[in-house]
């Protein structure tokens, strides 16, 4: 049913630093590969900056010299092995988060998941996690651009039936911020997620939510 009263009636969400704390399940799988290979491992705050633009780019500013690295792709081999048996190990809701997902169900909203995390990734912790409350999530996958193109945004409203014009983006980062501009949707940035609020503003960001439960206010 939708909500004729409000000015959107579909909810778009990031997944990692917005509805999910995926960071401890991240740098452990990051370090794991790192330490594998005899490598440095890496601290929460620099997998905090380094995430959002997918996994490969993540393993790109984690290993020493990146893509020149000639171990890369066993480094990254490795990590997305770990990291697919162990991604739920400490990951979990932000608070709030299950009570908001079940007032916009109540109230009638169409929601869906967008990330730059791996296709398979994204539709195993929406299974363990979501299922009840949001029918569509779409990961990084071959033949469709990532965040901070429109693509997936694009591909989950029309999943949806929904229009850009009256649906909302919520998320954590400055891609977050750049996804929704280019698409054409407005948007919600999140104070709990990876990236500060002093990040985001620099990124364009301009309502902000502190808590989940304020999102019921914003829209």
């Amino acid at each position: 049913m939708k909500n004729e009263n409000k000015k959107y009636d579909t909810v778009i969400f990031d997944l990692d630093g917005t509805l999910l704390n995926t960071l401890e399940d991240l740098r452990d799988s990051v370090n794991y590969a790192l330490e594998s290979a005899g490598m440095p491992v890496r601290s929460m705050e620099q997998i905090r900056k380094s995430v959002g633009n997918g996994i490969k780019r993540l393993m790109e500013l984690v290993v020493p010299d990146g893509l020149e690295n000639p171990r890369f792709d066993e480094v990254f081999d490795t990590f997305r092995s770990y990291y697919g048996l162990h991604c739920n190990d400490k990951t979990a809701p932000y608070p709030h988060i299950m009570e908001l997902l079940k007032e916009l169900k109540e109230k009638g909203y169409q929601m869906a998941i967008v990330s730059n995390k791996y296709y398979d990734g994204v539709q195993e912790l929406k299974r363990l996690y979501f299922s009840d409350y949001i029918p569509v999530a779409i990961g990084e996958r071959e033949g469709i651009r990532k965040k901070p193109a429109p693509d997936t945004v694009l591909a989950a409203l029309e999943e949806l039936g929904s229009s850009r014009e009256r649906s909302v983006y919520v998320g954590d980062s400055e891609v977050d911020i750049a996804t929704a501009a280019n698409t054409g949707m407005d948007c919600i940035a999140v104070a709990w997620g990876f990236r500060t609020r002093e990040e985001q503003e620099k990124a364009g960001g301009r309502v902000f939510a502190d808590d989940p439960l304020d999102i019921l206010n914003l829209i």
